[in-house]
């Protein structure tokens, strides 16, 4: 498994995010992670990813224990996300955006950016290059040059995307990518995600699009009020009758 969440509990003051969540997340498959507002998926993002400690449980990625690191300490090690706002720099060009997101593969320090040394420029040509590809894999390198605020929305969110895989990441994590987007940006999103899985990303996919995550996903796990109530194929998910009374019965999209 490329990903184990072991009974991982989240604890504001008296108030409880998550209550013992335990799942794993097969290599190189799409995974889905579904359920009513306020269930707690972001929240279970923010403890996989590291914004968040857990109150108990453990998070595994390959052989590292995971849950009490640091957020670039996990990148580093492979893991990547994308938040449900979109968090493009609106006055940067596509590229530079891009190129932000490479600042955690390169090895040169501040003294060596300031005096724009040869290793230096040497990485900003290999991050410039690299960013330009990874454009391409979401589609938006003939507009590597404009600025991000003039993408229409569905854009910013490959642009998001390609950001999150600017950092080399084994697994990416995204959460809720077709908020807000209409019938044709869907249809593109959901290509670019059956792409990337192709190409070897394993992904956890964050969506209330039931039909999108049952059609991307090879596994789905249900939460609802911080506790995983279901989890297996699409077929065994949709007729779960704890899903469908709290989830798929409820009238979501």
């Amino acid at each position: 498994m490329t990903l184990s969440v072991k009974e991982i509990s989240l604890q504001f003051g008296g108030v409880s995010a998550l209550t013992q969540v335990s799942f794993d997340v097969p290599e190189g498959r799409v995974t889905g992670l579904i359920g009513p507002n306020g269930a707690g998926k972001t929240s279970l993002f923010n403890v996989i990813s590291g914004i968040y400690t857990p109150t108990s449980g453990q998070v595994f990625y390959k052989e590292h224990e995971i849950s009490k690191m640091r957020l670039d300490q996990i990148n580093r090690l492979g893991v990547a996300r994308t938040f449900q706002n979109i968090m493009v720099f609106p006055e940067l060009s596509l590229v530079e955006n891009v190129m932000i997101g490479r600042q955690s593969r390169t090895k040169s320090g501040v003294i060596a950016s300031i005096l724009r040394t040869r290793k230096e420029r040497a990485e900003r040509r290999e991050a410039e290059r690299r960013s330009i590809e990874l454009l391409s894999y979401v589609g938006l390198d003939k507009k590597k040059d404009e600025l991000a605020k003039n993408l229409p929305y569905g854009e910013q969110r490959q642009l998001d995307i390609a950001r999150a895989l600017a950092t080399d990441p084994k697994i990416l994590l995204l959460d809720e990518p077709a908020a807000g987007l209409n019938l044709q940006e869907r249809v593109a999103l959901k290509t670019l995600i059956k792409k990337l899985n192709a190409m070897g990303y394993t992904i956890v996919l964050i969506e209330h699009d039931v039909k999108l995550v049952m059609d991307l996903c090879s596994s789905i796990v249900v939460l609802e009020y911080g506790n995983k109530i279901a989890e297996g194929d699409p077929e065994r998910v949709q007729n779960d009758p704890k899903v469908i009374a709290a989830y798929l019965g409820t009238g979501a999209e």
